[in-house]
């Protein structure tokens, strides 16, 4: 029997307070609804995919379904005003078929496999099938503002979705719902549990990361969620794919920089490295920029990852800085950043290649004597996740390494000897740079930690 995906987009609502409905938000790099058709394009299990989007919207998910060539989505249909009209074009669009129906929310956008597999293994033998977890809060009936029951917590789970069914069986609930002129639906299982009592809905455990984007604070999550997600990146290290590959190192003399030169040597990449001590490349100039860049590529002919580590860090509160300083911290730290992006735009999108940046994990919150670090590693960030989103149409992948403390030369230099166990090893941080630049990812910052 089929396996198919429906994937609900309906809504319209902008509460979130943005010009467009949440799924056609960007996180991580995508879309939201990008983020989980992709997942079901990829499920083997999975025969085919419907979109059910607002008719404004249609035109949105063609784009997207084209660009990334999800081959499976075999149709885009126009929603209703409820989710319940949305999921019954969906049931019609199938009439007399013999498949399998998986509703899915397309603001969760970090559904896992697992969760789709376990969906589809209880299909065989249930006709219809929720994912749910564990209420974890005490949860209260209030009426008039006063507590009327404390249920019992040990009975109560929090939905989520998929929601999956044999198509006779949401097709006959639905039936019967609509013949009923107080009809009102939140979800499809209720639909089965109020008009079809007697059918057993089958429970699969849900996961706490399968979060659904409803407020704004859940952007914030989600964008955390997608980090921690791709932290396990350092496991999965294949550094054969960079053979051959081109790769330009700003800041490559020492500490992170030299550490990564070293390793995809290794790999057997072919690197350039530039740096003021190396061969008097300063990355706050733009001619010294241009200058390595256009070097690199009349040698090669190509330019397919560019780094650049190279940063500066003066533990001194403002007052004491300099104007002098302070440009310098500015043209290395921030200046830089922007330069490099620029310069080699025109590279990475002839080679589709990858750029990544370097932020610091005080750039969450300004210190005191961090001023100028901190900002201007916090403004690293937004630069990455802003341009990763404006280059995406080229096929440009633009990532940031964040790595909690690690030693380096320049933390000598301005913290002197430390326990080397209370800190990450630079080695450690090049390589999940170095697996970073083969994945497919963009838009996304990497947090990396000792454990």
């Amino acid at each position: 029997m089929k396996n198919i995906a429906v994937i609900l987009a309906g809504g319209k609502g902008v509460r979130l307070g943005y010009n467009k409905p949440k799924q056609f938000l960007k996180v991580a790099g995508k879309l939201i609804i990008e983020h989980t058709i992709e997942i079901f394009q990829k499920h083997e299990e999975i025969d085919e995919i419907v979109v059910v989007s607002h008719k404004d919207y249609i035109y949105l998910v063609e784009e997207l379904v084209n660009k990334n060539s999800f081959h499976k989505v075999k149709k885009i249909l126009n929603g209703g005003n409820e989710r319940s009209d949305s999921s019954l074009v969906a049931i019609n669009a199938y009439d007399n078929e013999e498949v399998n129906l998986i509703f899915h929310d397309a603001v969760r956008p970090l559904i896992s496999y697992r969760i789709i597999s376990d969906c589809i293994e209880a299909l065989e033998r249930y006709n219809a099938i929720d994912v749910a977890m564990p209420a974890t809060d005490t949860i209260i009936e209030v009426e008039d503002s006063f507590i009327l029951n404390i249920p019992n917590r040990n009975k109560l789970n929090r939905g989520q979705t998929p929601q999956a069914f044999k198509l006779n069986t949401i097709k006959k609930a639905y039936e019967l719902a609509l013949k009923d002129e107080n009809f009102i639906a939140t979800d499809d299982c209720g639909v089965v549990k109020k008009y079809l009592p007697n059918e057993k809905i089958f429970v699969v455990k849900g996961e706490e990361s399968n979060i659904k984007l409803t407020y704004e604070e859940d952007l914030f999550l989600l964008d955390k969620l997608f980090q921690i997600k791709s932290m396990s990146l350092k496991d999965d290290n294949d550094t054969s794919k960079l053979k051959d590959k081109i790769i330009v190192i700003f800041g490559g003399s020492y500490g992170i920089g030299k550490d990564i030169k070293d390793l995809a040597l290794k790999s057997k990449a072919k690197v350039y490295s530039f740096s003021r001590s190396e061969n008097n490349i300063n990355i706050a100039n733009k001619e010294d920029i241009q200058k390595a860049l256009n070097e690199v590529y009349q040698k090669e002919k190509r330019i397919d990852y560019i780094i650049n580590t190279a940063g500066i860090l003066n533990k001194e509160s403002l007052n004491n800085l300099d104007y002098e300083t302070i440009e310098e911290l500015i043209n290395v730290n921030y200046f830089g950043t922007i330069a490099l992006a620029k310069e080699s735009f025109k590279y990475l999108k002839e080679s589709k290649g990858h750029i990544l940046f370097f932020t610091s994990s005080s750039y969450t919150r300004g210190r005191a004597n961090y001023s100028l670090y901190s900002s201007s590693k916090a403004a690293v960030v937004n630069f990455t996740q802003a341009i990763s989103s404006e280059w995406d149409i080229f096929d440009i992948k633009v990532n940031c390494i964040n790595p909690e403390r690690t030693l380096t030369p320049m933390r000598i230099k301005n913290f002197g000897k430390e326990d080397p166990n209370t800190l990450l090893s630079s080695q450690k941080v090049a390589e999940v740079s170095l697996n970073v630049l083969t994945k497919n990812i963009t838009g996304q910052v990497i947090d990396v930690k000792r454990k």
